[in-house]
């Protein structure tokens, strides 16, 4: 076994490293008075408290499908009961991943409502801390266990050392639970987190500014505290947890591709097609860091622009580091996949084409929810004549706004497939992710300052602090926006690839629409979203209800509360020993 496949875990504890020192920075800057402590410490218990319940729950999954997985390894010659450890490590992780967020989220909402007392800079220097926190370590998280597990199933499963062999199949295979641990946590914590936040909001707003017309965030309201909570939960945990299943599926799909890339002369000994994504997810550690590292702004100057700044240095730094690193890695002469012929240049070309489609695909999203745009200015104009015409006219801006990011996704599956054949696809999607750890940082930086701006409005904090959080915030709605395009665009490729892996692990050449089964196959999976999206929505709609129906009954039964002198607003409370959420 080459000695260069141990850089790529070592290079996921460098993350972890700078993970846990930017997580003490965070932790030992000025977190303000004791009312701001006081209420951050509300949010802090009610997130944590979500997810012991959540865990809870997702651990008796873990269990079942763990023990499935066993029964599965046991009965296939491909696979191997050892699966069930790649699933829990995986799971583990994942959940890990989305804690470690959450956690430093809710140290920094506070720090950055206290920072923002001195400057803009200063708030965004602590806010962007604590994203990239998040960033590095979902980054770290799925580098340093994919790279170890692999490096483990081939000491195990390929004593031949042949990367070709059905011993690797096997060394794959089993390495594929890790990723199924990973986004079934995923799945969970992005739709539980979502509906929970979502359902927050909508019961703060409709009690809060709609029946009793006070502020959004308003320490009046008891439903303001759940609201910071979901954004913590949903927008943090859930979306690192999400982040994490997609990168490490990205890269596993890759791995599994390159097994069937024929290569000569390898120095690697015919893993180099293997090997290529886990250092490429590598490197995008360091270029990441260097991208996050070079986020600065000026007092009145562009948030938005210096993000943005940051992001493209780590896209630039990610194109130069991979052409060196795919001709190191890679032996010169052709290469071979499914009949399709491709050299080194080829497979740099495909990675160049997933950093533009992902750097694409944010600068579009960016247009289409930034302030002072084009969609959002003609939002603005139609809500002068009410909500049907506000209405009708986000509706259409949104359907309008998938017209270009089709595009782009169509022409990168097309480009990357002429580089470098399927695998070409594959590793333009593992190019794209390669800047992962920025791009949470940009999107876990948007919640930490909706959190900031809701501290600073609960106590009362003087009107520019809450000017610079709101800067601050109208950046992180449409960072966390970009988060979400960047993650459906990724998907987008990876699916590809992960369709295009399992045909060849199965040994299926063609799918023949034609045949009845087939047809109604794709009629059933096509009707799936529907019915999930009817399942989400309708859990957002019930859990709102009793978020407004709980609301309801604290203005109604505790005397004062609209006065800021009930027992239970969070103006009257902060001096008093912690109590539950809600004031039970």
């Amino acid at each position: 076994m080459t000695p260069y496949l141990y850089a790529v875990p070592l290079l996921g504890v460098f993350a972890l490293l700078y993970t846990w020192l930017r997580a003490g920075w965070v932790a030992k800057q000025d977190a303000g008075d004791e009312r701001m402590r006081t209420i951050s410490g509300y949010i802090a218990d009610g997130a944590i408290a979500f997810l012991k319940a959540e865990y809870k729950v997702l651990a008796l999954f873990g269990l079942i499908a763990g023990a499935f997985l066993f029964y599965l390894g046991t009965t296939s010659s491909n696979s191997s009961p050892v699966i069930v450890i790649a699933f829990l490590i995986g799971a583990v992780f994942s959940a890990l991943a989305g804690f470690i967020g959450m956690k430093i989220a809710t140290k920094a909402n506070v720090r950055t409502a206290q920072a923002a007392k001195t400057s803009l800079s200063t708030a965004l220097n602590v806010s962007f801390s604590g994203g990239s926190v998040m960033g590095m370590g979902v980054a770290g998280l799925a580098v340093l266990g994919l790279g170890s597990l692999f490096i483990i199933f081939y000491k195990m499963f390929v004593p031949s050392g042949l990367a070709n062999g059905e011993e690797m199949v096997k060394a794959l295979e089993v390495l594929t639970g890790f990723s199924l641990g990973a986004e079934s946590i995923a799945l969970f914590a992005r739709v539980g987190g979502g509906i929970y936040t979502k359902a927050a909001d909508v019961g703060a707003d409709l009690v809060g500014k709609v029946e009793a017309g006070i502020p959004e965030d308003d320490p009046r309201n008891p439903a303001t505290i759940a609201d910071n909570v979901g954004d913590n939960v949903g927008d943090v945990a859930g979306m690192g947890a999400d982040l994490f299943g997609s990168y490490v599926a990205t890269i596993l799909a890759t791995m599994v591709l390159g097994r069937e890339v024929t290569v000569t002369n390898d120095q690697f000994g015919g893993l180099s097609p293997i090997f290529l994504p886990m250092a490429i997810a590598g490197m995008g550690i360091v270029a990441s860091l260097i991208g996050i590292l070079c986020v600065r702004v000026k007092e009145g100057g562009n948030v938005q622009a210096a993000l943005n700044t940051g992001n493209y240095i780590s896209v630039v730094i990610s194109a130069v580091a991979s052409y060196f690193l795919i001709m190191w890695i890679m032996p010169s002469g052709n290469f071979t996949i499914r009949g399709f012929s491709f050299d080194a240049m080829g497979i740099f070309y495909a990675v160049i084409v997933g950093l533009v489609v992902g750097t694409l695909m944010s600068i579009i999203t960016e247009y289409y929810t930034a302030m002072g745009k084009r969609p959002v200015n003609t939002i603005v104009q139609q809500s002068s004549t009410g909500h049907a015409t506000t209405v009708i006219g986000g509706l259409a801006m949104g359907m309008e706004s998938t017209v270009l990011p089709i595009l782009v996704l169509a022409a990168g599956i097309i480009l990357s497939y002429e580089a470098a054949g399927l695998y070409g696809v594959a590793i333009a999607a593992a190019g794209m992710m390669a800047t992962t750890a920025m791009q949470l940082a940009i999107d876990a930086f948007g919640p930490i300052a909706d959190n900031a701006g809701g501290i600073a409005e609960m106590c009362e904090l003087p009107k520019e602090v809450r000017e610079r959080t709101d800067i601050l915030d109208a950046v992180g709605n449409t960072t966390a926006a970009t988060g979400k395009g960047f993650a459906i665009a990724s998907a987008a490729l990876t699916s590809l690839a992960l369709f295009a892996a399992f045909m060849g692990t199965a040994n299926i050449t063609s799918i023949d629409i034609s045949k009845a089964p087939i047809l109604a196959g794709v009629f059933i999976g096509a009707m799936i979203p529907f019915i999930f999206s009817s399942l989400a929505i309708a859990a957002v709609g019930r859990a709102a209800m009793a978020m407004v129906q709980e609301v309801r009954r604290q203005f109604r039964e505790i005397p004062g509360i609209m006065e800021g002198t009930g027992g239970r607003s969070t103006r009257s409370a902060w001096p008093l020993a912690r109590r539950p959420l809600f004031g039970r």
